[in-house]
Formats: C-alpha cells, structure tokens, sequence
C-alpha cells in the first residue's frame, strides 16, 4: 500500500471547522478517530444535524421534534420548524462582494452583498405582482451568472419552488424537464457565449414558452451589454423592465416556512428515458449543504470559492449553497478552455478562491494537455481543489499533487442529484491517498452491500447503499402521490436501504473507491468488472483523449467493447490496440481486457460530463435512445451505430 500524497499539518488539522465542531459536540479529533465522529453522527442524527444548524448560526427555529426514521420514501425531518432558505442564504451585508461574474473573456460583472439582497427585494416583488404564490414553480434557462442565483433567491423567499436548466440544452430537453412541473414564470437568456462564439437562442426560448401553457410571463435577460431584442419573443419582457417598477425595494420578505417546503426540482439525466423530476426539501439541503461546506471543506465567511458548473448541474444548487456561509461566488460561463487552457487557474489568482472545484473530466484533459499550472500560476490562495462528477483516477491525484499544488486538499466527492450531496466525501483534518475518496460524509450511514444487504468486507467490490434516513433525501418525485416511482428508483433493489446503483469498495485506508455505474457493469463470463477500473489504464496511453466502455451481448455472453477517441489525425492501428490491451491486462486484470478496440470521433456525455455508456449500449444493440436530448451532442451517437469493428 503506497503512502498518502497529502497529509494536513497538526496545527492546520486543528484550525478546521471540523476539528471545532468535533470539540463542540463532544467527540474530540484530538482522542477520537474520524470514524468515530463518524458513527456518532449517524448513532444520534437528531442532535448532529441540530449541531449543524447551530455551528452555521441558523436562522428560524427547527422545534423540538427531531423527525426522521428509517430508510424509506416517507421520512420527514423536524416536522415543527420554521424556516426561510433564501433568509440563510442572504445573512451577510455589506459592501464585499457576494458574486463575481466571468462570461468567458466578455463579460465582468460583480455584486456586493447589499446589491444583491437589493436585486431580490427587486424580482421577489416581480414575481408577487405576476402573481406567484409559494408553491408554484419558477424556472430558468440561464447561463452561470448572478440573475439566475437573483431569480432562484426571491422565489425561495416566497416559498415558490425552483428550477433551472443551463442555455445549451435543445429545446425539446428543457421541456421535457419544465414541462412537467408547469411552471408560472420563466426566465430565460437571449444568448450565450461557449468557445469564443455567441450562440443566440432567442428562437428556442420562443419554442420553450409555446410549448408551457401554464406561464403567466416570460422573461428574457440579455448576456452582455448587447441590446436586448424581443423580436422573436413578442410576448416575453425584458429583466428590467420586469423588476422596474420595484427600483425602491432594497430588502426582501422572507416567509417562514415548513423545514420539508420544497425549494427546488432537480432532474435524473433522462438518458433512459424522461428525466425524473426530484423534488428537494429546503431544511434538507440546507443542513446538507452547511455540513458540506463547512466541515468537509473547511469554508467560511469571508472565503471565496469557484466551481465549474452550469445550471442544469446539481453542482450549481451547491455551489450557490457557498452564500449560506457568507462565501463569495466566483461564477465562471463558458468554456474552462477559452480562450487558453489555463482559464480556471487564471482566474484562480486573479480573484483568490480558496476552493477551485471541477469534474473529473476536467482533470484527466488538462492531465492530457500536459497542462502544469503549478508552474505557471501562483495559485498562493488555493487550499482545496475539489474533484466530482465520474471516478478520478489515482494517476489524476497524483498529477494534482505533481502538477498544480502539492499542498492542497484534493477532495473528492461522489453523491448526485438524487440527494444534491455527498455520500462520500472529503476530511480536511484526514490524509489524501491516490484514487481513494477519503470517508463517507457525516449524517450519512453510506456502506458498500451485498444483493442482499450484507455488508461487503474490505476490499471486495459491492454495490454503493446508504443504510439511514438523512435531510436531504429527496421530499419526493414529482407527480408520483404514492410514491411508487421514488420506491422503484432507490428502495424496491435491496428493501430496508437507499440503493444508489455505483459500484464500489472501501479501502484499508476507510476510503472509499467507486469504479461506475453498477448498471452499466461489465460482466464477461459472468464476473462483474466496473468500468473506471478500464478507464484508469487507458488514461495512460497517450494517444487516447477520451474512452467509453461498455459490454455487447453476443450469443449468450458479454464482449468487452472499449470505443477510444484519438489525437488529431492518428488512426488506430495493430500497434496501438495491442499497446491499449497490453495496458489493461498487466494494469488491471486479463477479465478486464476489451475484445474490441474501435475508434470513433467523439465520445457522448451528458451535459453534466459523465459518460453514456447505457445510451451508447442502447445504439450498439440497435435499440432506440430514449432521451437523446440530454446528452451534450446527440449527433455523436450516430458513430455507434453498426460500426465496422463490431459486425465480427
């Protein structure tokens, strides 16, 4: 077993937020293990996520009743609170900024506290005078910036309920999502900027609103300082025009409401089929997000954090979250890549986060660019780099730790949209080790199981399950009053736990490493292989910019099948397949071997950047892709299609 790549100093363990609220609940990290704080969390869940509230100075009341139960679509939390989530959110004042905005290289933008607090009052009192009452839905079809965090803030202040996609989705995608919960206002974009090009989508928001009967208006903010034109949009009105007649509000109202209020629809990715639309409790997230941030990556007020997300991305409601600890929020829109590879790191010294987060695949793509920001950048400010969105492979740790700043947190999470948190996650106070994700969050009982709901002994590989009731949890599905559409996605696979569907294993060290989709598992002769455990070893080769693996049924068995995406202008030939092979087998395991090695010219992700290895599946076998739109470029799919490599 190699050593850790990073281990916190003595003095830097005990300057954590977490070391203190080990301290403040009775379970010292100076006499107590982290798995020991661990179990108390889960032991006493009523009394750890009231300490949640209390360390992050919660505003409203939680009562006496602390709620819970066991694992099922029907636990609801402190059932006699009263609070406000947009309230939590906006407790800073002030003259510091709240958000910096960067449009790619086009647009700068930047609001204090104050100002936003204003821009609320202002859009709150917009969305009263349409009409909007809690319980209705406002949705958002905008780029990273600050009105859509404006939009989302005044609807959370009325008890409305939340809901955005980000400007690249088709049209048909977003209203497959909105069209659901059918929404009373929506707000959209009249463009955005990817690349270096303006993408104008006047047209699809016009297509949007036709196609969502329910609206009492839409809404359209300019990007940039290009004048707005409603041409297209004879119906819609202009952001300010819209909040105009509020111009002398400068604070908003916040409702007390019910800790279970919904706050926000998320949705399910929708590649095998319609996205299922999560509702989220606002109590839930907000201890959620408190736990999260505070204690598992040690921010606090006054910090600055940036993550690379878009809006249709659960990383943006947690990213948001980052306000409800007075942290500024660097909002960056556009390519990571634009106009140079080194945007994030740029912007990283300009603008001084603590925490830079990003997926997985933005990792492994500079890792293949040979990018080294430590060489380049200063990066002084930089205490956690965050990690999510797939597996990051040991060799991405390491080229954190070689190539962008060996003093530095690198935390690694893996939850999803389902709980808009973590299962596992990271310990500022614990060490770092290549490719293991540190421990399993506070509050959550999460276990590597047996079919049966065994626990799976160290090192074996299982299923990822969590074995207690949490706030975060989702409230429930939309449209699904008994629940039988939540039960069948979570509950129904192994009764008694929360079955998440990736496939994982703890380590020695009480990490965790989670190795794919365990519906997208390989199984060749009936052994079970996960498919990060692929990926890790083809990283290596350097020809490869980007691999999917999946397995054909043929006959009565399943071929591994490894589809690669070349540098510009190389072919794959006899040499490279036996090199990639070669790679795999001494790397990994024999079983772990492709039969097939193809080529194709891009690989499809969903819009979030994880791998479709189910759809690519669905395209190999000739079967239809239930919901194409919500992969980045649907188009890509076509290379899938009875490709050459695959008719022998």
């Amino acid at each position: 077993m190699s050593g850790p790549l990073w281990t916190p100093s003595e003095d830097a363990r005990r300057n954590t937020n977490l070391w203190r609220f080990a301290e403040r609940v009775g379970c010292p990290l100076d006499a107590n293990s982290y798995a020991e704080l661990h179990r108390w969390s889960i032991e006493q869940p009523g009394r750890f996520w009231r300490a949640v509230f209390e360390t992050a100075g919660g505003v409203g009341e939680l009562g006496d009743n602390d709620g819970g139960g066991p694992v099922g679509p029907n636990v609801s939390w402190f059932p006699e609170a009263r609070l406000n989530l947009a309230e939590n959110y906006l407790r800073t004042s002030g003259s510091a900024p709240a958000l910096i905005f960067r449009g790619e290289d086009v647009v700068q933008r930047e609001l204090s506290w104050d100002e936003l607090r204003a821009a609320v009052a202002r859009t709150q009192r917009a969305l009263i005078e349409t009409g909007v009452e809690a319980g209705d839905r406002v949705v958002t079809l905008l780029p990273n910036g600050p009105e859509a965090i404006i939009v989302f803030l005044a609807a959370a202040s009325i008890g409305a309920v939340y809901s955005s996609t980000s400007p690249d989705f088709g049209a048909d995608g977003v209203l497959d999502r909105f069209g659901q919960i059918e929404p009373s206002v929506f707000v959209a974009t009249d463009g955005y900027f990817y690349g270096g090009t303006r993408h104008d989508i006047r047209d699809k928001v016009a297509h949007v609103a036709a196609g969502l009967p329910s609206l009492a208006a839409t809404v359209v903010v300019p990007y940039g300082d290009q004048p707005l034109d409603l041409s297209p949009l004879p119906d819609a009105i202009g952001f300010e025009e819209w909040t105009a007649p509020h111009a002398d509000a400068s604070e908003p109202d916040f409702t007390p409401l019910p800790f279970d209020h919904p706050i926000y629809v998320l949705y399910s990715s929708g590649t095998t089929g319609k996205p299922k639309c999560i509702v989220h409790r606002a109590g839930g997230v907000l201890l959620k997000h408190w736990s999260e941030l505070q204690l598992h990556c040690d921010l606090r007020a006054g910090d600055r954090m940036i993550y690379f997300t878009t809006t249709g991305w659960m990383m943006w409601n947690w990213l948001v979250a980052g306000l409800s600890s007075g942290v500024t929020l660097i909002l960056y829109d556009g390519s990571p890549f634009h106009p140079t590879p080194s945007r994030l790191f740029d912007i990283t010294d300009e603008l001084q986060p603590r925490l830079l987060g990003v997926s997985a695949k933005f990792i492994e793509g500079i890792q293949k660019e040979a990018i080294r920001p430590g060489e380049t950048h200063d990066l002084a400010s930089l205490d956690v780099v965050a990690s999510t969105g797939s597996p990051l492979a040991p060799e991405g740790f390491r080229y954190v730790y070689e190539h962008v700043k060996a003093d530095v947190h690198l935390a690694s999470f893996s939850g999803g949209t389902d709980i808009c948190g973590c299962f596992v996650t990271g310990d500022p106070t614990g060490p770092v080790h290549a490719g293991e994700i540190q421990v399993p969050a506070l509050g959550v009982a999460a276990d590597v199981a047996r079919a049966d709901g065994a626990p799976v002994p160290v090192p074996e590989q299982g299923e990822l399950v969590c074995r207690n009731s949490f706030p975060s949890m989702p409230l429930r599905f939309w449209d699904d009053p008994d629940h039988a559409r939540y039960s069948a996605a979570y509950f129904d696979e192994i009764p008694g736990l929360w079955h998440h569907g990736d496939f994982a294993a703890w380590t020695a060290n009480g990490g965790m490493v989670i190795s794919g989709r365990s519906d997208a598992t390989l199984n060749p002769g009936g052994v079970r292989i996960g498919t990060a455990e692929i990926y890790r070893q083809v990283d290596l080769i350097d020809e490869v910019l980007e691999s999917v693996v999946i397995g054909q049924q043929v006959d009565a068995d399943t071929r591994v099948v490894l589809f690669v995406r070349l540098r510009d202008g190389l072919e794959l030939d006899d040499e490279l397949i036996n090199r990639i092979k070669g790679q795999i087998r001494s790397g990994a395991s024999p079983r772990h071997t492709p039969s097939v090695v193809a080529q194709v010219p891009a690989i499809p992700r969903t819009r979030s950047g994880k791998l479709v290895e189910l759809a690519i599946r669905e395209v190999v076998h000739g079967r239809p892709v239930k919901n194409a739109e919500a992969i980045d470029d649907p188009s890509a799919l076509e290379a899938f299609v009875d490709h050459p490599a695959l008719r022998s």
